[in-house]
């Protein structure tokens, strides 16, 4: 198993910006994030950093302002490879994937912003390619959506997000679960959409026998 180490997005612009992360809390995923990028760089596993970026006068991610740059946790520690993106994915008219052959790397893991856009659709994406894919449940995060198909609060969003990408696309685990897989040299529990869907019925089953 080689792995890499995607920190995706974490710019001010979630932070102190227009898109305040609401949960978990910044504090706690920018925590984690910076104990991931250390343990990574001990381990000897390549870090990528990955920026969003959007044209001068944007309201978010404008190239050349505060909210484009990288956070602090991020831009004080050293990253191997770095990436400027403007879709969802990673991969997306980027270098990625070409990188991540070239380094003979099969496992990224996923830390950063946001949980249900630039996050899942990376972890999409890498899945579809045939890597293996952990996602970092408390290195990442999101906030509450509303629009015309409804509402989502915040942590809803977030844990809908988990449930769904353990199911098929990726490896879902805390980031002290993650950094000791990382020091054995381990891999970590696959998904498996079966064993999701019979425990989500089992689930609902119980529930109904309960009500009756």
């Amino acid at each position: 198993m080689n792995r890499a180490l995607l920190v995706i997005d974490v710019q001010n612009e979630y932070i102190s910006g227009n898109l305040p992360i609401g949960f978990p809390h910044p504090d706690v995923s920018l925590a984690n994030i910076g104990k991931a990028m250390d343990a990574a760089a001990e381990a000897g596993i390549p870090v990528i950093a990955v920026q969003q970026v959007a044209p001068e006068g944007s309201p978010i991610f404008a190239r050349g302002s505060h909210g484009f740059d990288l956070h602090p946790v991020v831009s004080s520690r050293g990253h191997d490879h770095l990436i400027e993106k403007t879709l969802p994915s990673c991969f997306a008219g980027t270098d990625l994937a070409g990188w991540l052959v070239d380094h003979d790397v099969d496992t990224v893991a996923i830390a950063g912003y946001m949980t249900q856009n630039c996050d899942e659709s990376t972890a999409r994406d890498a899945s579809h390619r045939g890597l293996k894919v952990e996602f970092l449940s408390d290195a990442t995060g999101t906030l509450a959506m509303s629009n015309r198909a409804g509402s989502l609060g915040a942590e809803e969003l977030h844990t809908a997000v988990l449930v769904v990408l353990q199911s098929r696309f990726a490896a879902v685990l805390s980031t002290d679960e993650w950094i000791e897989a990382v020091q054995r040299g381990a891999p970590v529990p696959k998904p498996d959409i079966f064993a999701s869907t019979q425990a989500g019925r089992d689930a609902a089953a119980a529930a109904a026998a309960d009500r009756a």
